[in-house]
């Protein structure tokens, strides 16, 4: 059959016919690719699920733990760094000590402390006191540091000899800021181990020397300290108990006349003598006590005030001592240098030299040197 063609007809074409095979592949790409990414999105959805799975864990672990922090340390590895106190108290066992140390950040646990402090056969001597160590120290390490003598933190309080009471509370509080206050009332403290001779009065049994001072010592242990001093040096001088009292207002009224320990025994002579003659000491030094004042400027009223300070007008010993003696003066007045004196005047308050006389005439010269020496000094 001819093929017929119409006059401005359009060109028709035949559509392309595909074979079956080729209809069952591309189904077949298509179930691929849909498996893919069905894949896909499971692990997708897996990984977020595990994700949030450890985030949960990890954030409420420590909660149910009762361990707020990330990480447990079991000991620092040293050496350490910055600084840190720790108080040892009395009878504090190595785990007490162990739990202050991991307060203060000092060691890592306290079973790394305790295992330290057992292995350590010096440790049972650690003493109590207040320490200075490092942040984060290797357990061992601060065990070591805690029998070390000088990691102690301590005040350094030094009294001077002849000082008053009043005057050693002002020294101890500038140094340990305790207030004088609290020095002054501990002074009737029974806890500070006053004796009785001393009829509840502390002057003159503050002893002078230097004293180590705990951060968290009281007023009351810090006299008992003092006090004890005296009592060790009064034993150790073989002074009797019932001459404790007389021989540290002696050996205190020596210091304050005197400058130059050779004379100290010279001044208990004098006072000896003029106790057996009966007569009046007459020292500027116990009326300045008495007035609260110093010597040199007391004025002739003052000379003639009415209190058991004036020796002038009172006989024998004053009723306590007026400072606090040294282990000299109290030699001194244990052993009197041998003497008929029964004045003495210090001519030159710079050199301190003094003339010891047992005739009244002499020591008017004396007085003289002494008013000729202020007269040019002032």
């Amino acid at each position: 059959m001819s093929e017929i063609f119409l006059a401005g007809a359009p060109e028709l074409h035949a559509a392309p016919v595909r074979s079956r095979a080729s209809e069952h592949a591309a189904k077949r790409a298509a179930r691929r690719r849909k498996r893919r990414r069905s894949a896909v999105a499971v692990v997708v959805a897996l990984a977020l699920v595990v994700g949030a799975g450890w985030f949960v864990v990890g954030f409420l672990a420590p909660i149910f733990s009762g361990d707020s922090s990330t990480e447990t340390i079991a000991d620092y590895p040293g050496p350490g760094h910055g600084s840190a106190q720790i108080t040892v108290n009395s009878g504090d066992t190595g785990t007490a000590i162990g739990a202050a140390l991991v307060e203060a950040g000092i060691v890592g646990t306290q079973k790394a402390f305790t295992d330290a402090y057992t292995a350590n056969l010096d440790a049972p001597s650690i003493q109590p006191g207040t320490y200075e160590l490092l942040l984060e120290m290797k357990a061992s390490d601060a065990v070591v540091a805690l029998l070390d003598p000088a990691r102690r933190v301590s005040y350094k309080v030094t009294v001077p000899e002849g000082q008053t009471a009043t005057q050693v509370y002002e020294r101890v509080s500038a140094i340990t800021t305790i207030p004088v206050a609290d020095l002054a009332a501990a002074a009737a403290d029974p806890a500070i181990g006053l004796p009785a001779e001393a009829a509840g009065q502390i002057e003159g049994w503050l002893f002078p020397a230097t004293y180590s001072v705990e951060p968290d010592a009281t007023a009351a242990t810090v006299l008992a300290q003092m006090v004890a001093k005296t009592v060790s040096v009064l034993d150790a001088a073989a002074v009797p108990v019932d001459q404790r009292e007389r021989v540290l207002i002696i050996a205190s009224i020596a210091e304050k006349e005197v400058s130059a320990p050779e004379e100290y025994s010279k001044v208990a002579r004098v006072i000896e003598n003029r106790l057996t003659r009966q007569i009046p000491l007459g020292m500027d030094t116990i009326n300045a006590y008495g007035l609260g004042k110093a010597a040199i400027d007391l004025t002739a009223e003052d000379l003639a005030a009415d209190n058991p300070y004036n020796s002038r007008q009172i006989l024998g010993l004053p009723p306590t001592p007026i400072g606090n003696p040294g282990e000299a003066t109290i030699q001194a007045a244990m052993n009197p240098a041998e003497g008929e004196w029964t004045y003495f005047i210090t001519v030159n308050l710079d050199t301190g030299e003094t003339l010891f006389t047992d005739n009244y005439d002499e020591f008017l010269v004396g007085k003289q040197q002494y008013q000729d020496w202020l007269a040019a000094n002032g």
